[in-house]
């Protein structure tokens, strides 16, 4: 992750190692390896390790490290299964925060080491399970200036608050960034209207949003959505970006800024992306849809590679977001998740 890249082969060999590891320490992921021929003696490149279906990480405990050793468990929001949530134990954060920390410098910072930071979602200690919430703890934590703070809490939105901070960095000229669920800016803007107020922003501010709208805030087409930011805040959509991340993944994907829709999104080095058919887990022809699947080496407990239910296609230096599995691609996913949970009980 220091390193400013690696090559393929580099690549491909710690990719192996890793799936060494996780096949013999992972029974349940062995298991499936097994059903589908795959073992480390016949797997040669990081394309060939199969591909763990995310609905897997709801059924099954998928870690190689007894989880009474787990430092963390991130769970997912259990959206799409009602109250069932997926969970991903860590059996130490070490290698979590250094992916994020490297990753966000990057792609978000730009070359500044801090900026004053607002944070639109619930503190850590509030949601001790969600992988997000430790996300933005670590960017404030790391990367935020003085007067950067959190503006939901138990009474919901301080929209108060935010007015207040926005207009401070208005009068000061100090970029300003704010950062949080994508509902919780809908919420934000909403208030924001209802109150009249707009801001016009430094130059160098930037708002980060993520997860999509769950339900929890009214729909927005992405066009809409990011000319309603720029409107109220003064944030070009170049400066509004998108991170695409999960909590079975330990990397995040970033776009450039959203003046162009749908946007490139793409990860550091250490994470790569093939867009496959969901049942057979072959790759698809260049330029076509598929689903997205995603080797994250920083995933060194659980499973390297897994399989997504979200559409993209490959473009020139990463992929385009299309929204979640729908008809065949849908049925794919999920016979996919039966295929594994089958081998896997075994």
């Amino acid at each position: 992750m220091a390193q400013d890249g690696v090559t393929d082969e580099a690549f491909n060999a710690q990719a192996l190692a890793l799936f060494a590891y996780q096949f013999a320490h992972n029974t349940p992921f062995q298991r499936f390896c097994r059903q589908r021929g795959k073992t480390p003696r016949t797997v040669k490149t990081w394309q060939d390790i199969p591909a763990v279906p995310i609905s897997a990480f709801k059924a099954l405990i998928l870690t190689c490290q007894p989880p009474s050793n787990t430092d963390r468990v991130f769970m997912t929001s259990g959206t799409t299964q009602g109250d069932v949530k997926g969970k991903h134990h860590h059996p130490t954060l070490a290698v979590y925060d250094a992916s994020m920390r490297a990753n966000f410098a990057r792609r978000f910072m730009r070359g500044q080491s801090r900026i004053t930071m607002g944070i639109l979602f619930p503190t850590e200690e509030v949601m001790a399970n969600s992988s997000l919430a430790h996300y933005l703890a670590l960017a404030l934590q790391t990367f935020g200036a003085d007067g950067s703070r959190y503006f939901i809490d138990a009474a919901g939105l301080d929209t108060a608050g935010v007015c207040a901070a926005l207009t401070q960095a208005e009068a000061t000229g100090q970029p300003y960034a704010l950062l949080g669920a994508s509902y919780s800016l809908v919420h934000l803007m909403d208030a924001l209207e209802a109150r009249g107020r707009n801001f016009a922003l430094p130059a160098g501010s930037q708002v980060l949003d993520t997860g999509g709208f769950k339900g929890l805030s009214r729909e927005i087409p992405m066009a809409q959505f990011y000319a309603q930011l720029t409107a109220l805040l003064g944030v070009p959509p170049e400066h509004c970006i998108n991170m695409y991340g999960m909590t079975e993944l330990s990397t995040q994907f970033y776009d450039h800024g959203n003046a162009v829709l749908p946007a490139v999104k793409s990860g550091p080095h250490w994470i790569r992306s093939r867009l496959v058919n969901p049942l057979s887990g072959a790759e698809v022809a260049h330029g076509e849809q598929g689903v997205l699947a995603h080797c994250d080496l920083a995933n060194f407990n659980s499973v390297t590679t897994i399989l997504t239910e979200d559409v993209g296609v490959a473009v020139t230096d990463g992929f385009l977001l299309l929204g979640r599995a729908e008809g065949t691609q849908a049925k794919g996913c999920s016979l996919a998740v039966e295929e594994f949970l089958q081998a896997a009980r075994a």
